[in-house]
This record gives structure tokens, C-alpha cells and sequence, in this order.
């Protein structure tokens, strides 16, 4: 039996009727190219193969590697790769005008970097579907003026559409975690909900919003833009970043933009 790692955050899903939950929220069809992400002991990748899916699968752990190649040798709609999820080029395995579907159950100390990864490759995804630390569900899912609301949550909105599928309580795993675990959907958008000018510099001033949680606008986006130009801008100075919707922040990064075309 393999010995879960904490340097990799593993706790492998052994509930079966969790996975079947999982599998009929997924809906893997014959044919389709899926990625797994942290297949563990293969828990979802076998059902998720029985459908006749193709799966590419990631795994780090190099003996879980090699417990997935021994397991799954003679499948051939099986493709593992013994590399980093948060360096895996996903362009390397889809095929010209292929949208991709990906699963995962995501481990806990790389969730919130693994996710900023994959959205930058959303133009090549169909949707995700992840077993996540509920507390990271609760902040994909977040509404402005909530303390979940944060960076992440706005991020994530630009790129996609955030649903909530249901829990998943700690027994459900080995070694048992100490926290809730929750399925979340993340279906990337056809086109961006809001228009945002320039994407990294309004990627910039979100990340400068919420740096200091506590302390309003007026103090976390100067001297790029101050108190009178958020007034201007219909934006009040004294409110801190998690009171303001992804509309909002586009309207700021339009106008920083415009200001960097006429500096």
C-alpha cells in the first residue's frame, strides 16, 4: 500500500459512492479527451477509462507513477505523464481545435497556483471538474462583500463560470483530512464577461486591491490612481477591494489602460 505524502498533500478518495457521484456529474462520453490531474491510486481513473474516454493523467509522485503504468498498461485510451501540474504545457496534448475536459481531486497546498495555471489555457478547455478544500469552493463562489471574496474569486469569474456541486466530508478519504472537501465546476466563459483593455494590467491592479485586505482603495491602488479619479471613475475611495464586482475592476483597468495610451 502506498504511504500518502504530505509534501505532496495527498489523501486518496476511497469512497465509492462518492466516485460514482463524482463520475455522473462528470459525464464522460466514449471518445472524449480528458485530463486528470492527481490521479493518486487511480480511483477515478479507472471508471472514468471504463467509459471509453481518453484520458492523459499527471501524477508527481514517481512511485504512484509507477503503480498507475503497471495498473493501466494494457489500456490503450490511458496516457500518463510523470510531471509537475503546475509546469504542464496542456497545448502538448491538445489536438488542433480540441477542447479539453479536466478532473482532478486538486491537492490542498498547490490548489490556488495549480488554478491560476489552468486558467491561462481556458481558451483550450470544455469545463473542469475539481474536488477542492471547501474553504477554496466557498471563494471561487463568493459574492462582492463577503470575506471569501478575494483575488481568486475575481480572477477565476473573468475566466469562468463558478458552480458549486455538492460536498464531500473528510471520511471519504485515507489518510483522513481535517478540513470538509467540496466538487466544483469551473466552465470557462466563450468570451469574457467584461472587457478589461489590457488583461495583465488589470490582472496587476486586482492583485494590488486586495494585497492589504483591510486598507480601502485609496490607500492599496495609489499612486496609480487616487481618491479623486475612483470618485470620477464612480468608484468610493473608501472601500476596500471585496466590495467591488469584476465590472468594477474592468471599469478600473479600462480607464488604467486609456491612461497608459495617452501617457
Amino acid at each position: 500500500m502506498h504511504q500518502a505524502r504530505k509534501r505532496f498533500g495527498q489523501n486518496f478518495l476511497q469512497d465509492a459512492s462518492i466516485i460514482q457521484q463524482i463520475l455522473a456529474c462528470a459525464g464522460p462520453r466514449p471518445g472524449e479527451h480528458w485530463l486528470e490531474i492527481g490521479p493518486g491510486l487511480g480511483a477515478l481513473t479507472q471508471p472514468l477509462l471504463n467509459t471509453g474516454a481518453i484520458v492523459d493523467a499527471i501524477e508527481l509522485d514517481r512511485d504512484l507513477a509507477a503503480h498507475l503504468r503497471r495498473r493501466f498498461l494494457a489500456r490503450e485510451n490511458f496516457t500518463l505523464h510523470n510531471a509537475d501540474a503546475l509546469a504542464f504545457d496542456i497545448r502538448s496534448i491538445a489536438k488542433p481545435g480540441e477542447k479539453l475536459k479536466i478532473i482532478g481531486n486538486l491537492p490542498y497546498n498547490i490548489s490556488t497556483p495549480l488554478l491560476f495555471h489552468l486558467l491561462e489555457y481556458s481558451d483550450l478547455i470544455a469545463d473542469m471538474l475539481f474536488m477542492l478544500q471547501k474553504e477554496v469552493v466557498d471563494r471561487l463562489c463568493a459574492e462582492p462583500g463577503c470575506k471569501q471574496y478575494g483575488r481568486l474569486t475575481v480572477m477565476t469569474r473573468y475566466f469562468c463560470q463558478a458552480e458549486y456541486v455538492f460536498d464531500v466530508p473528510p471520511e471519504s478519504f485515507h489518510p483522513v483530512p481535517k478540513v470538509m472537501s467540496a466538487i466544483i465546476r469551473l466552465t470557462p466563459h466563450p468570451s469574457p464577461p467584461a472587457q478589461v483593455g489590457d488583461l495583465p494590467l488589470f490582472q496587476e491592479l486586482v492583485t494590488r486591491a486586495f494585497s492589504q485586505r483591510r486598507k480601502t482603495l485609496r490607500n492599496t491602488l495609489k499612486p496609480s490612481v487616487n481618491a479623486e479619479q475612483l470618485q470620477a471613475l464612480g468608484l468610493d475611495p473608501g472601500l476596500r477591494a471585496e466590495a467591488l464586482s469584476l465590472s468594477d475592476f474592468a471599469l478600473l483597468a479600462r480607464w488604467a489602460a486609456a491612461q497608459k495610451t495617452t501617457a
